[in-house]
């Protein structure tokens, strides 16, 4: 009897200490980290160019945050979420080389996001055409540059020392102060919004990530929505309107990181706009919406993580002439300043580009499908990804390299001169001489190469 009992309690044991072992191996291990990324100098600010000076101080802190996850396998990836206007190509690549080098992520299992303020600094070979930068600015962009690489990079790695026990939750929230700007005139939205005559397509949907402790308390948020961070158009640094929902978040819940991803809001703008008051009362209402998230019922997300990426090369449309070039050279804008720099180029024997290498990324977390984006993308791929692969689907844009304007075939052909619209133009034509590109507009496959890559990705990843 006492043989028996004693086998019992052995067995039991065994039971009790594989369930937990099991239970154990079950969860995520997530990691957090922040640091301020605010320039400690006056650069001029990336955005708007009708700025005419450097920044002149700042309304509150700029930020880079980060995630690590590891699933139940072991497998290890990091969200990076950034107060800037736009990564560009340049710190996206030496970020993913020193992120192999030091802690062996891939490119796949790297996502870098930035929220798209335009109130942010000017970066490394982005947007030296759009103001008139002397070498002085220059060097102090270029140092800036190089610290915050550094900065990620050192973020990512605190943020994988802080790997522990997790569980992650995912759902949905709504939220409505994204506009279509180029179907609705600005001063005319206030009536339009009394009407409920707003037009145009918009994505109000509210994707959430929450990473709690075992026992259930918030660790971290990551959240998105698909609206132009522009409500400020001044000369201080500031997160705009999701740099105020963060604030707002982490002041709900102190203990917690909060991190905002840009949807495919390059059409999208918060309207209206143009003052403080308004911009803390977007973010208000996006942190509302994420707070009624995190309250509700949220799925929970087996530890299962798969990653795929691919570079997909983009053509870029007809290349503008000699002449072309020249005429606009005449001017005195950042226009001029494109064409001298191309002129130079092609006297110097250089061939003007004809491709880019984009980056198209999936990841699926259990059975929540994330798709991420390079560019300022229209919103047109999030309706549409959501239709071809689910709603369990989330898209963002600004993702790892912004490198111009993305727009849908729609967009094309509606910015093909004489448009039919005079807020027609921006997205699809005109915007890629801001961002320096050798051309005014995209080849018309744009949407399709990008389609195409999405579907290799996601078939990879939920194989």
């Amino acid at each position: 009897m006492v043989v028996v009992r004693r086998l019992l309690v052995v067995l039991l044991a065994l039971v009790v200490g594989g369930s937990t072992a099991r239970g154990a191996e079950a969860l995520w291990q997530a990691g957090v980290a922040r640091a301020v990324i605010t320039p400690e100098q006056n650069l001029w600010m990336a955005g708007y160019g009708g700025r005419t000076h450097p920044a002149e101080g700042k309304l509150h802190d700029l930020w880079v945050k980060a995630l690590a996850l590891q699933d139940a396998g072991g497998r290890r990836v990091v969200v990076v979420s950034t107060d800037l206007l736009g990564i560009p190509q340049s710190i996206y690549e030496n970020t993913v080389k020193s992120l192999k080098g030091k802690f062996g992520l891939d490119r796949a299992d790297i996502m870098l996001h930035s929220s798209h303020t335009h109130c942010g600094p000017v970066l490394r070979g982005a947007l030296y055409d759009v103001y008139p930068l002397d070498d002085a600015q220059r060097k102090l962009i270029e140092e800036y540059s190089a610290r915050l690489e550094q900065t990620i990079v050192q973020t990512v790695g605190k943020a994988l020392e802080d790997l522990k026990p997790a569980r992650l939750e995912a759902a949905e929230g709504t939220t409505d102060f994204a506009v279509n700007r180029r179907n609705n005139l600005e001063p005319e939205v206030p009536r339009l919004r009394e009407e409920n005559a707003l037009k145009g397509p918009v994505d109000h949907t509210v994707p959430v990530l929450a990473v709690r402790s075992p026992e259930g308390s918030l660790r971290a948020v990551v959240f998105g929505y698909a609206c132009h961070n522009t409500t400020l158009s001044f000369y201080q640094w500031c997160g705009d309107y999701a740099g105020f929902a963060q604030l707002d978040l982490e002041k709900r819940h102190p203990q917690a990181i909060a991190m905002f991803f840009m949807g495919c809001g390059a059409d999208q703008n918060p309207l209206p706009r143009r003052t403080v008051e308004l911009c803390e009362k977007y973010g208000g209402m996006l942190a509302e919406a994420v707070d009624r998230v995190l309250s509700g019922k949220m799925r929970e997300l087996k530890p299962e993580i798969r990653t795929a990426v691919e570079m997909v090369t983009l053509r870029l449309g007809d290349p503008p002439s000699r002449e072309e070039l020249q005429k606009i050279a005449a001017g005195n804008d950042y226009r001029a300043r494109w064409a001298k720099r191309l002129l130079g180029e092609l006297k110097a024997g250089n061939e003007l580009r004809r491709t880019y290498p984009y980056p198209v990324q999936a990841w699926k977390l259990d059975d929540q499908l994330w798709i991420a984006l390079g560019g300022e993308v229209v919103v047109d791929y999030a309706l549409g990804f959501k239709k071809l692969f689910g709603e369990r689907t989330w898209v963002a844009g600004y993702a790892n390299d912004v490198m111009a304007y993305i727009p849908s075939l729609r967009v094309l052909e509606e910015d093909v001169p004489p448009r039919a619209s005079s807020r027609w133009g921006y997205e699809g034509n005109t915007s890629m001489v801001v961002y320096g590109l050798p051309a005014h507009r995209w080849a018309d496959d744009i949407e399709q190469r990008i389609t195409d890559a999405a579907r290799r990705l996601v078939e990879e990843v939920t194989r």
